[in-house]
């Protein structure tokens, strides 16, 4: 966790954990499956962001919200992370473009929007990536993708 500490507070610029990120993270880093129910605000997203910084692969996000994704990523960039996202609003040849980066390893956290995974297209690019870790952002929201 020592490392993490350093992490967070290097890139994050936190010299501390919120209540209840510390055990998160440290379940993440030990590989457990875990649910996170915080409420917004509580730093939720820095519990699969820390990890992604630690360990080996790549982070995949699920996010329902567009809008949000770009947010997190412009906000992770700045901060030196290498991040993307994939969804209806950028063209296929930086869709393409942004799957070759992470299929190098250049990427460690790739946003993606619920419906990505009825792309065959992009199930067979996902094969390719060192997938190790998924986040599924605004859960709550499950019931209603797809419909």
């Amino acid at each position: 966790m020592e490392r993490a500490q350093e992490r967070l507070r290097e890139v994050f610029g936190f010299s501390a954990f919120r209540a209840g990120q510390r055990e998160i993270v440290e379940a993440v880093l030990a590989g457990e499956d875990i649910l996170v129910v915080m409420p917004t605000g509580a730093g939720k997203s820095l519990c699969y962001q820390l990890p992604a910084l630690l360990l080996p692969g790549t982070t995949l996000v699920i996010s329902p919200l567009i809008s949000l994704m770009k947010d997190q990523v412009d906000a992770l960039r700045r901060r030196g992370v290498a991040a993307t996202f994939i969804n209806s609003s950028i063209p296929f040849e930086a869709q393409c473009d942004r799957i070759e980066a992470l299929r190098r390893g250049e990427l460690r956290i790739l946003y993606v929007a619920p419906e990505r995974f009825r792309s065959q297209r992009f199930l067979d690019a996902l094969t390719r990536i060192e997938v190790s870790r998924f986040a599924v952002d605004e859960a709550h929201c499950i019931s209603e993708w797809g419909h």
